[in-house]
C-alpha cells in the first residue's frame, strides 16, 4: 500500500519534473505541449483528490483549519494561471511569463505541504490510517480524471 504522504510526495516529483520540462522547452513544441498536457490533467486531479480526502480531513480540526484553507486557496489561485494558459498561445512570450509564475507558486506550495502541511496531518492521520488515506486519495484521483473536462465546462458556465 501507498501512504498518503507518498501518493502526494510522488505526484510531486513527476509534477517538479514536468515544470522543469515545460521550462527548458521553447514555443510551442511537441516536447512542451506534451508535457503540458500531462501537467494540465495531473495537477487538476490531484488537486481535487488531496482537497477532497486529505485536507478535508484536516479540516475536521480546529488547528488544521487555516493550514488546509491556505492550501486549498492556492490551489484555485494555481487553478486560475492553469486555465489561463490553457487559453494562450504556447509560443508567446506571455505565455512563458505566466507559466513561470505558475511554476514559481506551485514549487512553493508543494514545498510547504511537504515540510509545513504533513507535520500538521501527521497529527489527524496517524500511520495506521496512512495507508488506507494513500488509497482513498488515489481511487479518487483516477476518478477525477474523467471529469476534467466535465469540471472545466462547469467553471465556463460560472
Amino acid at each position: 500500500m501507498t501512504s498518503i504522504y507518498d501518493a502526494i510526495e510522488k505526484d510531486h516529483a513527476r509534477h517538479r519534473e514536468l515544470l522543469d520540462t515545460i521550462a527548458g522547452t521553447e514555443g510551442d513544441s511537441p516536447e512542451r505541449r506534451k508535457a503540458w498536457d500531462e501537467f494540465y490533467r495531473d495537477i487538476k486531479s490531484h488537486s481535487a483528490a488531496e482537497e477532497e480526502t486529505f485536507y478535508s480531513k484536516m479540516m475536521k480540526e480546529t488547528w488544521g483549519q487555516d493550514a488546509a484553507r491556505h492550501s486549498v486557496h492556492e490551489h484555485a489561485e494555481m487553478d486560475e494561471i492553469l486555465e489561463e494558459l490553457r487559453e494562450m498561445d504556447m509560443s508567446s512570450p506571455g505565455w512563458l511569463t505566466r507559466f513561470k509564475t505558475l511554476k514559481h507558486d506551485y514549487e512553493h506550495h508543494m514545498e510547504e505541504e511537504e515540510q509545513e502541511v504533513f507535520t500538521r496531518a501527521k497529527k489527524v492521520i496517524g500511520a495506521e490510517e496512512n495507508d488506507s488515506y494513500g488509497a482513498a486519495f488515489l481511487k479518487r484521483k483516477k476518478q477525477e480524471q474523467g471529469l476534467i473536462e466535465e469540471k472545466r465546462e462547469d467553471a465556463l458556465e460560472d
